[in-house]
């Protein structure tokens, strides 16, 4: 069966479903839109080496700044 096939299936069966599982089945479908793509191991390992090297160039807030500007928010 292709996929367009089994999304019209899967749309017949939903009007078939109790109030309390289509809520739940639209929120888990909400969470998997909403997911970020994931970065490659590489990208991972230039965002590390960045960090630590702002934090050498003391390029970084203290924690009491830190909640200072949250409080801000």
């Amino acid at each position: 069966m292709d996929l367009e096939a089994r999304k019209y299936e899967f749309i017949q069966k939903l009007f078939n479903v109790e109030e309390n599982l289509f809520s739940k089945l639209e929120i888990m479908l909400n969470k998997a839109i909403d997911v970020p793509e994931r970065i490659s191991l590489e990208q991972y390992n230039k965002e590390i080496d960045k960090a630590i090297q702002d934090i050498e160039d003391g390029e970084f807030y203290s924690q009491e700044e830190a909640q200072k500007i949250a409080s801000q928010w």
